[in-house]
């Protein structure tokens, strides 16, 4: 025989489970708005977020200057032209050899088009000059055709690049800034609030730069595995180009996605003009374990032991960032959800109940 149900039970239970959604509807209201907020002050909000992850690499070397007492204001001068020296030895390492270089991947272009065309001519394709030249004549015309909308699409590239070298520039001030006064800033934030925040927001501020920091750091490493796994490849292979290509694979780790798929198109395609068809599908091959070995190992478990989340969660976070916000939204997943966590934990260890001791005085 089956039990009925207590009307009573079932009233509560049904007052509980309205309550607890109603409350819920209004945590998803508020950081609805809160996302909005930010949305509405995103060109602020942005390079305020490329500031603080500078400042995550940067800061080591600052706190060890401060503490052989130098002023913070030195101290931040130094490192903030050691940074702009190395970016700028960066981007030199990549830029002085692809131009000194740049005749002969032209040429190899030039021949690589020929080959494909002749491939295309040859079996099994068979394709006859006449075809490859309409089909070249279809493309001239649709691109003569697109003119407008080309057009436009270079000036949003030019604005976008334009904003990027703006959010560089503010974001180096305010990493600046952040070295010479950063530690003074938790002081500063006790003081002006009240009660239980004085202690409570300072305490998750600090955590939370840690947990960055951490995150920061085992992208860093990430880069360096894939530069050094890559460039191996590149060098047995007889790529040339091989530390440029190297030190882009690194920079281009610190964009999830878009950053991977650059960084390899660039490789395959040097390998493709110097090296031949062969070469260039052993090198893709190449990128494409590493990059796998990236995404399925090594950044999941690096990155799960720096920011305290299992690499499932690392993984998730990843995916729903990109596709809730692109490229941004990939960039910014794992160390949101990091910070979140942080958050929660928080909380928790703040409403927990104290332990409980046990009959022989020892708590449990």
């Amino acid at each position: 025989m089956s039990a009925t149900l207590n009307a009573g039970r079932t009233r509560a239970a049904l007052r509980t489970s309205a309550r607890i959604s109603g409350e819920l509807l209004l945590v998803l209201v508020a950081a609805a708005v809160l996302l909005w907020v930010l949305g509405r002050m995103w060109p602020v909000v942005w390079p305020l977020i490329v500031g603080l992850l500078l400042t995550t690499l940067t800061w080591p070397p600052a706190r060890f200057l401060r503490r052989r007492g130098l002023p913070p204001a030195l101290a931040a001068s130094l490192v903030t032209l050691l940074f702009l020296l190395v970016a700028t030895g960066t981007v030199a390492l990549i830029a002085v050899p692809v131009a000194s270089q740049s005749g002969e991947l032209t040429d190899g272009v030039v021949e690589g088009i020929q080959r494909l065309r002749e491939w295309a001519a040859g079996p099994p394709l068979n394709i006859g000059e006449e075809r490859i030249a309409g089909a070249f004549d279809t493309a001239t015309a649709r691109v003569q055709d697109s003119a407008g909308t080309i057009v436009s699409t270079v000036v949003t590239g030019v604005s976008t690049v334009f904003n990027g070298v703006v959010t560089a520039v503010l974001g180096l001030f305010l990493m600046f800034f952040f070295l010479k006064d950063g530690p003074r800033f938790l002081p500063w934030l006790g003081r002006q609030l009240p009660g239980r925040l004085a202690t409570d927001l300072p305490v998750v501020a600090a955590r939370c730069w840690d947990t960055l920091g951490a995150f920061v750091r085992s992208q860093a490493l990430v880069g360096l595995i894939d530069a050094v796994l890559i460039g191996l490849g590149l060098w047995i292979l007889g790529v040339p180009l091989v530390l440029p290509l190297a030190v882009l694979t690194f920079v281009a780790a610190f964009v999830p996605i878009i950053g991977a798929l650059f960084a390899g198109l660039v490789a395959v395609l040097i390998a493709l003009v110097s090296n031949g068809l062969t070469d260039a599908l052993i090198v893709l091959a190449i990128i494409v374990g590493v990059q796998q070995l990236e995404g399925n190992v090594l950044q999941p478990m690096i990155q799960s032991r720096g920011l305290g989340l299992h690499a499932a969660v690392v993984l998730l976070a990843v995916t729903l960032g990109g596709s809730l916000a692109g490229i941004v939204g990939s960039l910014l997943a794992v160390p949101v959800a990091a910070l979140v966590a942080v958050v929660w934990n928080y909380l928790r260890e703040q409403l927990a109940d104290p332990p409980e001791p046990v009959a022989d005085g020892t708590p449990t």
